[in-house]
């Protein structure tokens, strides 16, 4: 059979190429769906696969500005991936990534970026583990604090629509200080964060949007459920922390402390935290956390030169990477990093590896040193992986706080 790999030509084929990853959720796309993809993903962005007249995949990217060490870039945020049961393993998803690799290069989209449903899946279409990420489960019992401190912090908790100029001004001050990060427009915000549909809640409570002000401005916010639970007349209900992002290290440890202090429940959980969270070393017992890991953002470097001219350079002495990258052949050979960028070489290499490597060391969250001490990046002169890494610095773990 033949399959037809096309670009979206209207808003209801959009939603068309969303339906097969929707079937593994067990459900079919809806007007809600509708309004959390079609604002923000043309139709052009979307990618159906037909046999026939019937729709086997889809996939679709976001167009986003994310936060690098020292800048930002322009990246595609690929989501809704999905082939149909019954037509698995026909090489319709290689395809369809194809399309879309080639439609991101077009757009001088230099990045793609995505959270991978399966982590064996996109490493052999050159995305790399970029970032790890880390979920808690604290009893309240254990969350006093290393170092009480005197509140200073004033809280409100706002309704929908008042909560979205001070909860983003204070988002915007915090984005440029963590790789990783997504820039968000009123749209998002409105359709995508800050709205409370009853599909969304899984059983828990209502969104709650509490805004923290220091010296009368917007410093940091939390987005936080409920679910209550009472057994033997005793609360072992939970706060779901969905997103708590502070502009400060003060804004943080004043959110976190609002955040334990909720009253009738027995814990907080919360997910989507980032590897260096200052809880760490806030908490009085870390250990009660219950910190556990899991892959966080993958990235593509889809043209290597200018997504490295993104990001923030180091001082140092160049180094020579040969890359291999076979689906993206464009990238491939010999470049020499330097604080001035890459370009490419026929100098004899110092390091080799393949694009999958880069996109792991680009936002910070892994080096080459690391990277070469699991094989995946083979130093061919000594000191190479380690000259590399100064080339690109990071002081801080990469954090995407949600999943798109």
């Amino acid at each position: 059979m033949s399959y037809e790999i096309a670009a979206c030509k209207s808003p209801e084929e959009v939603l068309a190429a969303i339906a097969p990853v929707m079937h593994y959720f067990g459900a079919t796309p809806t007007p809600q769906d509708g309004t959390r993809f079609l604002p923000f993903v043309e139709p052009s962005r979307a990618f159906v696969a037909r046999e026939s007249d019937v729709v086997v995949g889809g996939c679709g990217s976001f167009p986003f500005e994310l936060t690098v060490p020292g800048g930002t870039v322009r990246a595609a945020g690929l989501s809704v991936v999905g082939v149909r049961p019954t037509h698995r393993r026909r090489g319709i998803l290689r395809r369809m990534m194809r399309a879309q690799i080639d439609d991101t290069r077009d757009r001088g989209e230099p990045v793609a970026i995505l959270w991978a449903s399966e982590d064996t899946i996109y490493g052999q279409f050159g995305y790399g583990l970029a970032s790890l990420t880390g979920e808690i489960d604290v009893a309240k019992t254990s969350t006093a604090f290393a170092k009480p401190f005197e509140s200073r912090g004033e809280f409100r908790l706002l309704g929908e629509v008042e909560a979205l100029p001070p909860i983003a001004e204070a988002y915007e001050r915090a984005r440029p200080d963590h790789p990783g990060m997504l820039a968000r427009g009123t749209e998002w915000w409105r359709l995508r964060r800050l709205v409370d549909p009853e599909n969304r809640r899984q059983g828990a409570g209502e969104l709650n949007r509490v805004l923290l002000s220091l010296d009368g401005q917007p410093a940091g916010y939390a987005l936080y459920r409920i679910t209550q639970k009472f057994q033997s007349g005793s609360s072992v209900g939970y706060v779901s922390v969905i997103e708590a992002v502070g502009a400060s290290p003060e804004a943080t440890r004043e959110l976190w402390r609002f955040l334990f202090d909720i009253d009738w429940v027995a814990s907080v959980k919360a997910m989507l935290l980032p590897m260096d969270h200052p809880l760490f070393f806030l908490l009085a017992r870390p250990r009660e956390m219950d910190f556990r890991v899991r892959d966080g953002l993958w990235v593509r470097l889809v043209d290597l030169p200018s997504a490295l001219a993104a990001r923030r350079l180091g001082h140092g002495d160049p180094v020579v990477i040969e890359v291999t990258d076979p689906f993206c052949t464009w990238n491939a050979g010999r470049w020499r990093l330097s604080p001035a960028g890459a370009e490419r070489t026929t100098a004899d290499p110092e390091l080799g590896c393949d694009i999958t490597a880069l996109g792991s060391v680009y936002l910070g969250g892994f080096t080459f040193a690391r990277l070469a001490r699991a094989e995946r990046v083979t130093e061919l002169r000594g000191g190479a992986a380690s000259r590399a890494d100064a080339l690109l610095p990071a002081d801080r773990a990469p954090w995407c706080p949600e999943i798109f």
